[in-house]
């Protein structure tokens, strides 16, 4: 350093050196159970949207406050854009509802009745077991 730098340093009463500063990289992991239960996750998925509509509810109030305060054009957009967010979130929540509902009312898809059987097996096979069919009736 220079010698005005020193003095400068002095007289301001602050240290000479700067020493870089150290950051530690702490890496978080997001964990999600592993349940195979889409209730659990319903349920979960549903009270953050519903805190969600909450807070953009709020917030819509206050943005709209401020703006009828200021009467600025940007702050009448802003509302109008958290306006739209909010309702976008609505939408979200009837489609968690629906998605739901497709997965709890999966149809049955296996056939209800067996109109044409085959018989795998040798003809040997075959002709005891009609012998039986035959003998018992």
């Amino acid at each position: 350093m220079s010698n005005i730098d020193d003095k400068l340093n002095e007289v301001l009463n602050i240290a000479g050196e700067v020493l870089p500063a150290t950051t530690q990289d702490e890496s978080t992991e997001l964990v999600i159970p592993q349940d195979k239960d889409p209730d659990s996750d319903f349920e979960t998925g549903r009270e953050n949207l519903y805190k969600l509509l909450d807070k953009g509810n709020d917030a819509i109030d206050g943005i709209l406050a401020l703006a009828k305060e200021g009467e600025h054009p940007r702050a009448y957009e802003v509302a109008g854009q958290l306006i739209k967010t909010v309702a976008d979130v609505s939408k979200d929540l009837l489609e968690l509802q629906e998605k739901l509902k497709k997965i709890k009312d999966v149809p049955n898809t296996g056939p209800k009745s067996v109109t044409n059987a085959l018989f795998v097996g040798s003809t040997t096979e075959l002709q005891k077991l009609l012998k039986d069919k035959k003998k018992n009736g």
